[in-house]
């Protein structure tokens, strides 16, 4: 059986997977992509916090849901964190599912900066625990 530790060290190398991607679609000018693959790196790195209390959901809410429950209202990590998880979800799913909705430079480089601060900010937690 796999270790709670050992899931969520997986799920944290899977998130800076992501933001690698996420960069390297930035580079290339495919904002909408870069800024679903930051989405991507943000949630794997909730899901590695959610794996040492080995909770999960099918669901991307759920994941959120149960990161905001467990982890931001008991103060482990701070408030700005499940706000930022909260807002790249919804930008998340208008890039990839609403007609004519385009990602800028600005918003994908913003986007792409808070994924990276808020894997950080849950690596270092792992650290910690």
């Amino acid at each position: 059986m796999i270790e709670d530790m050992d899931l969520a060290r997986y799920r944290i190398k899977k998130a800076h997977d992501h933001l690698k991607s996420a960069e390297i679609l930035f580079n290339a000018g495919m904002y909408n992509d870069s800024q679903g693959r930051s989405y991507y790196a943000m949630f794997n790195a909730a899901r590695a916090l959610l794996a040492l209390k080995q909770l999960d959901s099918k669901k991307h809410s759920g994941v959120i849901s149960l990161f905001n429950q467990h982890f931001v209202k008991t103060g482990i990590v701070d408030r700005t964190a499940g706000r930022s998880i909260n807002k790249a979800r919804v930008k998340r799913e208008s890039s990839d599912y609403a007609d004519f909705y385009v990602v800028s430079k600005d918003e994908s480089y913003h986007q792409l900066k808070t994924a990276k601060s808020f894997v950080e900010l849950i690596k270092s937690t792992l650290e910690k625990w």
